[in-house]
């Protein structure tokens, strides 16, 4: 209720605040590659509608949420695109310490919606819980380091340590096509990226061809997280392949966290002027409407609505399949620590008698060369 009682006082400033003036300089709206949504679909609409308002801004590549915060943060004025859990992962919408002004301010959320789709070819890997209990034995291949998929991947450990937090074995593909293709060489590997739902693009279709299946990234510790009082993953249900004549379409139903937009704090800002334009352009971003952001009615936009929320009963069913393939896989992995802890209890004689004979053979060879007469030098 405050955040949304500040987000209508944010608007109404904005409708009420006299026409702005231009900044200096043009300002950037950081996306990602040229070839991704952030740049192509959704940039020239805010670009678009900054211009309108009389804000210079212009869409610029990046290699995406990651490098947007850092060119935010160095210049607050800046503008970026990003995924709300990379956001959560670097700590950057909370103060330092309480009362501090955190450096990154939200323009917007929920927008869209940016879904994680866990693939792999393992049959017995139906549920998240699977990959959870599975998740030190198990080769996980990602997108690039530096990527959101990877991000994503690194924020699900940090709040699932029991879970995917034990994964151990994690390598780093060129591009996520090709993690795709690693993934689904073998039965023990996995991978997870994050992609807007849209059944035509070419990964959905590749993972089909290569005989993949989509695993749910549904849990409690994925769907309890909050930041700065905002949700960062929702279960939605998402179409990832479309309709035949003999075949319907396939769905499945994953954790998607929100599209955002941010910018620097106001505070952050130096000048009276600059620091001014800058609450002016924030109010400006906020009172955009959501039907203005989203890219053209294009196929790909039609996904994005389609895509939708589904019910808290919906959900808790697939929490319970999470928990069950967590619990099943208890006792084999309280076995294989039963397992490694007696066998090191086992060969605790066996080390122990090979350090006493090493320490017997030391001070053997101490007390024979004390015994050596010394050897005179010739002259």
């Amino acid at each position: 209720m405050k955040t949304q009682t500040m987000r209508s006082a944010a608007i109404a400033l904005a409708v009420l605040a006299p026409p702005v003036c231009a900044p200096a300089q043009a300002q950037d709206i950081n996306t990602g590659d040229a070839s991704g949504a952030y740049h192509q679909s959704f940039c020239p609409r805010l670009e678009a509608e900054l211009k309108q308002a009389k804000f210079s801004y212009t869409c610029k590549t990046s290699q995406g949420t990651s490098e947007n915060l850092k060119r935010v943060i160095a210049d607050p004025r800046q503008i970026g695109f990003g995924q709300l859990d990379i956001l959560a992962l670097n700590g950057v919408l909370l103060g330092a310490s309480p009362g501090a002004v955190a450096p990154v301010t939200l323009l917007r959320r929920d927008d869209a919606r940016e879904c994680l789709f866990a693939v792999t070819r393992n049959k017995d890997v139906a549920a998240y819980g699977d990959l959870a209990a599975n998740a030190a034995k198990l080769r996980f291949i990602l997108p690039p380091v530096d990527s959101g998929s990877a991000g994503t991947f690194r924020y699900l450990k940090t709040i699932d340590s029991d879970g995917l937090g034990r994964a151990v074995t994690v390598t780093h593909a060129a591009t996520t096509d090709d993690a795709i293709r690693q993934a689904l060489a073998a039965d023990d590997t996995v991978t997870l990226f994050v992609q807007f739902p849209d059944p035509d693009n070419a990964r959905f279709k590749l993972v089909a061809e290569l005989g993949g299946h989509f695993v749910p990234v549904i849990d409690r510790s994925i769907l309890r997280p909050q930041v700065a009082g905002e949700k960062i993953y929702f279960a939605q249900e998402t179409q990832v392949a479309n309709a035949t004549w003999v075949k319907s379409g396939a769905k499945v139903v994953t954790a998607c966290t929100p599209l955002t937009v941010f910018a620097g704090a106001a505070e952050r800002v130096s000048g009276e002027k600059a620091a001014q334009d800058h609450k002016d352009l924030i109010a400006t971003v906020r009172a955009i409407k959501s039907e203005a952001m989203l890219p053209a009615e294009t196929t790909f936009a039609r996904w994005i609505r389609r895509s939708k929320e589904i019910s808290g009963a919906s959900t808790e069913q697939l929490l319970k399949l999470s928990e069950e393939a967590r619990e099943k896989a208890k006792p084999m992995i309280e076995r294989a620590k039963d397992v490694g802890g007696k066998a090191l209890e086992a060969a605790k004689p066996a080390l122990e008698k090979a350090t006493e004979m090493g320490k017997q053979a030391i001070e053997k060879a101490e007390d024979m060369m004390k015994a050596k007469p010394p050897v005179e030098e010739k002259k």
